[in-house]
């Protein structure tokens, strides 16, 4: 069966480009058109209905049948147990105990207070092994003015074009470290001379001419001048080189179907107020929005959207899927849509198949749209539908075959929990 999809895929990319019917609505979400005549009776919705509740029953007991008891550690147990987490902000549990983060180069799971420490002990232990690379990350990473950190560099790799270019110029094998340029471009950047040292260079007294006591030097050694080819290699790894970055975790969690899936409770370290603050702003707009509701202009509105945009940070998404399981991940506030097409094609059971995902409002969101998710309005938190392509799976269950079952890779499905 399997590989009957294999050779029907590449037939998919023509069939999802047609016209579809789309999934924009899930199960009890909106309820049933009543006729004019039944609008004066309307009675206020108390709940799903039995067939619904039964509906969710049945696939509650099948999710329970299929799924494994036995499973490994995470990266979510790691968190739980090795990382201290934050207390708890409210009576109901947190939907994530924190933003956290991996270090590239130990693979340490890391707090949002701990990631610039201990990232700089990571690349200051990477001297013992590897000083040339240690020396570079630590010039990229532990100087922020991005502006200085260039010009610093490029004037680096000018001393050695110059050494490569004329390498019979003993002029040219000598830099004179109370040299303004130098002092400048160089000497204020962390990690410069740590790199010229680990490429070859040595400090060395020399006289100066028309000067009465000599003058300290950087002094190219004889054996790295034999070996030209090292210089201009070390060149381009300092001038490809970008800082060295925590990555952020995704923290990816599967849940239950759950009536609390659109609800949110965040820690602070989603938001880039304090939690105090946060708090005071919210209670001020909920008491100024009826006062400014039939007061505001568009352009007035649209101002105060962007400004409320760049409070956040992170933002919480969850996708509800088909099965009504719910996929959740952390991502940066100013990632790109494109970044949550992947984390869930990455869980899915049949990831070669096109799916898309909605707002809550209904809007498609678009893989190949460059919009970050603060300007689709998808901050701090948010629910998003997933739907299969229906175009290409009503052509599959044509041609006799029917995709898998399950919607999530079988190791995920052994991680689900209950939302609470």
């Amino acid at each position: 069966m399997k590989k009957f999809f294999q050779e029907i895929k590449a037939d998919i990319k023509f069939k999802s480009a047609g016209a579809g019917q789309k999934l924009t609505e899930s199960v009890g979400e909106k309820a049933p058109k009543e006729k004019p005549n039944q609008l004066a009776r309307q009675q206020p919705r108390q709940g799903p209905t039995n067939e619904a509740q039964m509906a969710a029953a049945a696939a509650l007991a099948r999710l329970e049948q299929k799924q494994p008891r036995a499973r490994g550690p995470t990266s979510q147990d790691f968190i739980r147990n090795q990382v201290p987490e934050p207390k708890e902000e409210g009576s109901t549990p947190l939907a994530v105990p924190g933003v956290y983060f991996t270090c590239p180069l130990t693979g340490a799971i890391l707090r949002k207070d701990q990631r610039d420490t201990r990232i700089k002990e990571a690349i200051l232990s990477h001297f013992s092994t590897d000083p040339v690379a240690a020396s570079i990350m630590k010039i990229h990473t532990f100087n922020k003015d991005r502006d200085r950190v260039k010009l610093g560099v490029d004037t680096i790799a000018k001393y050695l074009d110059n050494i490569h270019l004329h390498p019979e110029e003993e002029k040219y094998r000598k830099i004179k470290l109370q040299n303004k340029v130098f002092q400048e471009r160089i000497n204020c950047l962390e990690g410069t001379h740590e790199f010229f040292e680990a490429i070859g260079f040595q400090k060395a007294l020399l006289p100066v001419p028309d000067q009465e006591g000599p003058e300290e030097f950087y002094v190219l050694s004889e054996a790295v001048l034999a070996q030209p080819e090292s210089l201009e290699r070390h060149k381009e790894q300092l001038l490809c080189a970008e800082p060295v970055r925590a990555t952020l975790l995704r923290q990816r969690r599967v849940f239950q179907p759950s009536p609390l899936a659109s609800q949110f409770d965040l820690p602070s370290d989603f938001f880039n107020l304090t939690a105090e603050e946060a708090k005071r702003e919210q209670k001020l707009r909920s008491e100024a929005v009826e006062r400014l509701s039939m007061l505001r202009t568009k352009a007035m509105r649209e101002k105060e959207e962007q400004r409320e945009m760049r409070k956040y940070t992170y933002t919480l998404l969850r996708v509800r899927l088909p099965d009504g399981c719910l996929l959740q991940g952390t991502f940066y506030a100013r990632e790109r849509v494109a970044a949550l097409y992947s984390f869930v094609r990455e869980a899915l059971q049949n990831d070669w198949l096109p799916f898309e995902l909605l707002a809550s409002c209904g809007q498609k969101l678009s893989e190949d749209e460059n919009l970050a998710f603060n300007e689709c309005g998808l901050v701090p938190s948010a629910l998003l539908t997933f739907s299969w392509d229906m175009a290409v799976l009503e052509d599959i269950k044509a041609a006799g075959a029917r995709p898998d079952s399950s919607i999530l890779k079988p190791e995920l499905l052994v991680t689900i929990e209950k939302l609470s």
